[in-house]
C-alpha cells in the first residue's frame, strides 16, 4: 500500500492503509493494494486478484470481471466504508484493475472555490471556448489533471517531504 497525501483528524495515512490491510479480504485483489488519503477521501484501487478466464488483452472480459467485482462485493465494501468513514472521518471510494482496464466507483467531486486574474480565466474560457471544457470548472479541473501527468516525480518529491514535515510535528514539543 502506498500513495500518502494530506491527513485530517488524528488519523495518519500509515494508520489507514494499516487498518485497511486488516480490514479487506485477502481474495479481493491480487498483491499490494494502492490507498491514497486526502482531506476528504480515501481511495483504494488494485488489480483484482480473481482474473481466472480473462484472456489477456480481451478490454470487455476484463470490464466484465471488474463490474462481477464491483456487484458481488458491493455490501462488504460498503460495510468497510461505513466503518472507515467513522473511524477516520473520510468516505472510502473503491476501484479496480484487471490488465489493462481499470474503473474507479464511488468517488468524491468535491468543489474547490478559487479566485483567478484575468489571466488565468484568459486561460480558462479559451478551454471552453475551444470545446476542450464544458465550462471554467471543467477547465480547471482539466489543468490541473495535466498538470498532474506531467510533473508526477516533482508532486511526489513534493508528497514526500510533506511527509517528513508532518514526522517532525508529530514528534515536537506538545503546544502549551
Amino acid at each position: 500500500m502506498a500513495n500518502d497525501t494530506a491527513t485530517q483528524h488524528s488519523a495518519g495515512s500509515d494508520e489507514v492503509q494499516g487498518w485497511l490491510r486488516g480490514r479487506l479480504p485477502s481474495t479481493w485483489y491480487a498483491g499490494d493494494v494502492e490507498v491514497s488519503v486526502d482531506r476528504d477521501e480515501i481511495v483504494v484501487r488494485g488489480g483484482l486478484a480473481d482474473t481466472d478466464g480473462v484472456p489477456a488483452g480481451d478490454s470487455a472480459a476484463e470490464q466484465g470481471r471488474i463490474s462481477r467485482f464491483r456487484e458481488d462485493t458491493r455490501s462488504e465494501r460498503i460495510r468497510i466504508a461505513r466503518e472507515a468513514e467513522s473511524k477516520f472521518g473520510r468516505t472510502i471510494a473503491w476501484g479496480a484493475a484487471v490488465g489493462s482496464t481499470s474503473e474507479m466507483f464511488t468517488t468524491l467531486s468535491v468543489p474547490v472555490m478559487t479566485r483567478l486574474r484575468q489571466p488565468e480565466r484568459i486561460v480558462l474560457d479559451t478551454l471552453v471556448d475551444a470545446g476542450v471544457a464544458r465550462s471554467r470548472s471543467h477547465a480547471l479541473a482539466w489543468c490541473v489533471r495535466l498538470v498532474g501527468r506531467h510533473t508526477e516525480d516533482w508532486l511526489a518529491e513534493l508528497r514526500g517531504a510533506l511527509t517528513a514535515v508532518q514526522e517532525v510535528r508529530e514528534r515536537g514539543p506538545e503546544p502549551q
